[in-house]
């Protein structure tokens, strides 16, 4: 079997699948045509650069994790803040998977609440990761603002306003399930408006 035949993302668990052994795993690794992306999970070489990577590792051991707060405010460039680290987030009772290049801010939200707003980022292996939507995403930043700061959620408020198509009346209805965020996210649309 090829190289150019084997997925871009292997597990110890889909070596026989693809006619590899763990010895023929471990030359792929050597001449560096995949490399060990986290406990059991390797990616070819090149597909990704590090945070990347390590998403394809969290989507793969956690398929309910979703990229939140600062990570997801600049995929949906409402700041100009670079995450210095991936914030992520997983259901509370949950645990955080070992990943290896890039650093990650694991944060568990409330299980009930975890799905509101929840969509998919493509990654380039073809898999999706969870990515909380710009609403969503501004809420969380007025409901965790005793850690983020104010200004951070008013700045991204004020940026996604500007946006085409956003409402403020759904950004509301979306807050109405989180009854720490709502009150605050209204008198900042008062002000703003």
């Amino acid at each position: 079997m090829g190289i150019t035949t084997l997925p871009d993302l292997l597990s110890y668990e889909d070596l026989s699948t693809q006619g590899l052994t763990r010895y023929g795993l471990d030359r792929l690794i050597e001449s560096g045509e995949f490399e060990r992306i986290a406990p059991g999970l390797f990616l070819r070489s090149g597909l990704a650069d590090d945070t990347t990577a390590a998403w394809i590792a969290v989507a793969a051991k956690r398929p309910d994790a979703t990229l939140c707060l600062l990570t997801a405010l600049s995929l949906h460039e409402l700041t100009d803040e670079i995450p210095a680290r991936s914030d992520i987030a997983i259901p509370r009772g949950t645990q955080p998977v070992t990943v290896r290049h890039a650093p990650i801010s694991w944060h568990r939200f409330d299980a009930d609440t975890f799905s509101i707003g929840r969509t998919e980022h493509a990654l380039p292996d073809g898999s999706t990761i969870g990515l909380y939507s710009a609403e969503r995403t501004l809420i969380d930043l007025f409901r965790l603002r005793h850690a983020w700061g104010s200004d951070l959620a008013l700045g991204a408020l004020k940026q996604w306003l500007r946006g085409r198509g956003n409402s403020p009346g759904s950004l509301l209805t979306m807050a109405e399930d989180f009854p720490k965020a709502r009150p605050a996210i209204q008198q900042a649309l008062e002000v703003l408006l």
